[in-house]
């Protein structure tokens, strides 16, 4: 690669790192994430439970709707691989970097409005 498609590469990097965490709707989503993560491994290793704890649920409520679709098409492809850590984590830092990325989109999408569409909107 050549210094320009190198820096074509770096500003796209940039871009989907500011989509991912440069805007303060994604910080507090991942924040809220890192929270639920920290308190599913604090209830995992620190509390006894007789029975299950439905602690991890919370990860899949901030991951949803996204991890659904990894374990829909993980479900796909055979009940085994679903059921394995080795495909849960990934598919749930996957999902959640997905809709971090959403969120900024749609974070953007509402500061920075196409200029077609504010003109539309000064016409009207």
């Amino acid at each position: 690669m050549n210094s320009r498609e190198n820096t074509m590469v770096s500003e796209r990097l940039t871009g989907l790192a500011r989509l991912v965490y440069g805007n303060r709707a994604s910080q507090v989503y991942l924040a809220l994430v890192a929270a639920a993560a920290l308190f599913v491994t604090v209830d995992t290793l620190f509390v006894h439970h007789d029975d299950a704890s439905f602690a991890g649920t919370w990860l899949f409520f901030l991951a949803a709707p996204a991890v659904f679709v990894f374990l829909i098409g993980g479900g796909m492809i055979g009940e085994g691989l679903v059921a394995s850590s080795g495909f849960l984590y990934p598919a749930l830092v996957l999902s959640v970097l997905i809709q971090s990325i959403a969120i900024g989109a749609f974070v953007r999408l509402l500061l920075h409005p196409s200029s077609t569409g504010t003109a539309h909107a000064r016409e009207a």
